[in-house]
Parts: structure tokens; sequence; C-alpha cells
């Protein structure tokens, strides 16, 4: 290096340094800063809601129209539809036993009493039986 470039370096980062210190000097805004920093999303952690007091066995057309409805309703997941004949027959051809098993334990993508584990075990059992019913 030749001598105007060793002198020029120590020169220019002093220019610089002035620069920031000349411009560090304005008056900062606290409050348009924090607004300017804030995060794109905040999550919160809510209490979960309060369940709801029984007030007793659910009827059992409350419970397929409430519960079941969401899956056999519409056939997500592959549940037999509600009505749909040919889809219950297999089903039904097992035993009320062994589908009133399967409602309370749960099977392929069903969860127990259909996600609702508040579901008593006499009202799961008479919602299977509504539903087969409605099969035959």
């Amino acid at each position: 290096m030749n001598k105007v470039s060793r002198l020029s370096l120590p020169v220019l980062a002093l220019g610089i340094a002035s620069l920031l210190l000349a411009c560090s000097k304005g008056k900062v805004d606290e409050e348009k800063t924090a607004e300017l920093i804030q995060p794109v999303a905040r999550v919160e952690m809510a209490a979960p809601a309060p369940v709801a007091e029984s007030t007793g066995p659910k009827s059992a057309e409350d419970i397929v129209a409430q519960v079941c409805s969401a899956c056999h309703g519409t056939g997500a997941a592959g549940a037999p539809k509600i009505g749909d004949k040919a889809a219950w027959a297999p089903r039904i051809a097992q035993g009320m036993d062994t589908l009133v098993q399967h409602a309370l334990q749960g099977k392929g993508a069903m969860p127990a009493k259909g996600g609702n584990p508040a579901l008593s075990d006499d009202e799961v059992k008479a919602a299977v039986a509504l539903l087969v019913k409605q099969a035959k």
C-alpha cells in the first residue's frame, strides 16, 4: 500500500464515525420506534371455556346431530353416511355389541365416543342404535 491509501483508511473511518455520531444526535421518537418494531402477531393462551353442566342424559337424536353427524353426515374419513344402507350393511352384520364397542373405544379415524368423552356409555349406545335404525 502506498502512503496515501494508508492515510485514507483512518480518515475514511473517522468520517463514517463522525457521520454516525451526527445522525444519532437527532432526537429519537421512542413511541414511533416501538410502533415500528412490534411483532406481526401475538399468541395468547386463554383458559378453556367452562364446560356446561349436564342437565341429564342427551337424547340419541341430539348426540347424532351434535357429535356423530360431523363425520357420518358428510362421510368424512370414510365414515358411513347416515342412512346409507349399503355402507352400513356390513357393519350392522357385525352385530350391535361390536358397533357399540367401536363407538365407545374408537375405530380407524373415529375417536372414542365420537370425540366427546363426556358422553356416557348409554348415550353412545343409544346414538349407535339410532344410526343403525336409520340405515335399515
